[in-house]
């Protein structure tokens, strides 16, 4: 009985204490885009699960990541020549995020290094897409700042710290989504941090959508282009003659 209580014991002292880990969760996973849709707030709350007792006052940092879809965008630069404005340089930038939202606990430089926030391309600025036409970072770079610049513009890419605890696990944030989001599949990716370094992660999956008459509409134009076009500008015609019979008639 010794021996198998050695073993007992010896195999209880090796099993690692347990790691804190996230479990996170989305209000909606589907947001319904309608013709009356002017937008709506994403909350992304959650818990952290395993923590010791004698480690509940230790510093933790929750990140949420939404990113939308992927698209390929040509950022050109205007140059003044004899007063007039024209472009001159473009770069094409592949796989650049539509949208962009960055929801911390705290300012990310307090939260971690420069070096780790860029190898997890969490930040507004650290947002890398592919340049495509130069192999020189140098010479893309103010191509990717003006058109992160531009998407901030339009509200688009955001960063704020509106992750707030509520006690020592629970954590909750809102995120905007703004009515002009392009649709498609996001991707909703909460980070926990500790001691500037990620030890956990979740991602969610977050869908945004047409629904009702537009998305009928939508297909309609993408399935059967020629059609629509005719419909429009037969319809087009015959607001015009209806117009000009309305006015003739009060003349």
């Amino acid at each position: 009985m010794r021996p198998l209580a050695l073993l007992l014991f010896l195999w209880v002292t090796a099993i690692p204490a347990r790691a804190e880990d996230l479990v996170s969760g989305l209000s909606q996973d589907q947001i319904r885009i309608t013709s009356n849709y002017t937008g709506t707030d994403l909350t992304v709350f959650g818990a952290i699960e395993g923590i010791e007792p004698a480690d509940a006052n230790a510093t933790r940092d929750v990140v949420v990541v939404i990113r939308g879809p992927d698209a390929d965008m040509v950022v050109r630069r205007k140059v003044r020549i004899a007063g007039v404005w024209i472009n001159r340089d473009a770069m094409a930038l592949r796989d650049m995020p539509t949208y962009y939202s960055v929801a911390s606990s705290r300012p990310l430089a307090k939260i971690a290094s420069r070096e780790t926030l860029e190898r997890y391309q969490i930040g507004v600025a650290n947002v890398q897409p592919e340049s495509v036409g130069t192999h020189n970072p140098a010479k893309a770079e103010p191509f990717r700042v003006a058109a992160i610049a531009d998407r901030a513009h339009a509200g688009l890419y955001l960063e704020d710290t509106s992750v707030e605890f509520l006690g020592n696990s629970l954590f909750r944030a809102r995120v905007p989504i703004p009515a002009t989001v392009q649709r498609g599949e996001y991707t909703a990716e909460v980070l926990l941090f500790r001691d500037g370094n990620v030890v956990s992660a979740q991602s969610t999956p977050l869908y945004v959508d047409q629904f009702g008459f537009e998305r009928r509409l939508f297909n309609f134009a993408h399935r059967n282009a020629l059609a629509y076009g005719l419909t429009t500008v037969l319809m087009a015609g015959l607001f015009g003659w209806l117009s000009s019979l309305m006015f003739r008639s009060r003349s």
